[in-house]
Parts: structure tokens; C-alpha cells; sequence
């Protein structure tokens, strides 16, 4: 398994997702891999690692996210595969819940996030983002 390089969705990727729009409450699984090193367009902080830049992203924007009636349900470091095999792993995987599918894409129209996702870009090498609605949930 190779770790996905993309940090953006595709057009066709964000039509998807905001074709579920009224689908209520939507978990965002988010695997995170981090450069080594952070890469501002500016140059400025060269000797930062990847995931010093992404967490200038990361609280910020979690109480952003609260703001807006989201909830940070789960962060982390992952530990060792118990099940199965990769080439390598995500360093970060966490959990974000938004009260739609509306609300992730709105915040990102706003000039805070778009303050703070520069960080988020310096410092991701690459990230899987899968939503999880609440309403295709099957136990429990």
C-alpha cells in the first residue's frame, strides 16, 4: 500500500461528497502523513518538521471547527499494524465530527481557515479524509 499524496479533493471527489448534503452528522476519518521537513511557498521556517507545521493547522482549526457546531472525537498517534501489512504508515490518524456535509467546505471558504491552511499545506505530505455519515451506521 502506498501512502496517497493528495492533500486536496478532486472535483469529482467533492461532488460526491456534498451530493450527500441533509444526510445529517458526517465523521471524518483523516490519515495523515507529514514531510519531513516543512515547505512554506516563503521559505521561512526550513528547519520545521512537517508535523510542527500541520499542528500551527491543527488546534486552530479544531476550535474552528467547534465553532461551527463540530466536535473532535479522536486524535492520535498510530502504533503498529495488528492486522495486515503496508510499505509504511500514517503518522496521525484522528476523528472530526461536522454537523454536515456542508460545514467542512463552507469553513473552508473563510478567511481564518484560509489564514491557517498554509500550515496545513507546508506541513502534509499526503492524507486519506473518508466520510463516515451517521445515518449509514449498521450496528448499534
Amino acid at each position: 500500500m502506498r501512502i496517497s499524496n493528495a492533500i486536496e479533493p478532486t472535483e469529482a471527489q467533492l461532488a460526491a461528497f456534498l451530493a450527500r448534503a441533509g444526510d445529517g452528522p458526517v465523521n471524518m476519518l483523516n490519515l495523515l502523513k507529514f514531510k519531513e521537513k516543512a515547505t512554506y511557498p516563503d521559505g521561512r521556517d526550513a528547519d520545521m518538521s512537517g508535523a510542527e507545521a500541520y499542528m500551527r493547522y491543527g488546534g486552530p482549526v479544531t476550535r474552528l471547527v467547534e465553532q461551527a457546531g463540530g466536535t473532535l472525537k479522536f486524535s492520535a498517534l498510530p502504533s503498529t499494524f495488528l492486522v495486515g501489512e503496508a510499505e509504511e504508515g500514517w503518522d496521525m490518524v484522528a476523528i472530526m465530527t461536522y454537523p454536515s456535509s456542508q460545514t467542512l467546505p463552507n469553513l473552508a471558504m473563510t478567511p481564518e481557515y484560509q489564514a491557517l491552511a498554509v500550515h496545513r499545506k507546508a506541513g502534509l505530505a499526503g492524507q486519506l479524509l473518508i466520510p463516515c455519515f451517521a445515518k449509514d451506521t449498521f450496528i448499534g
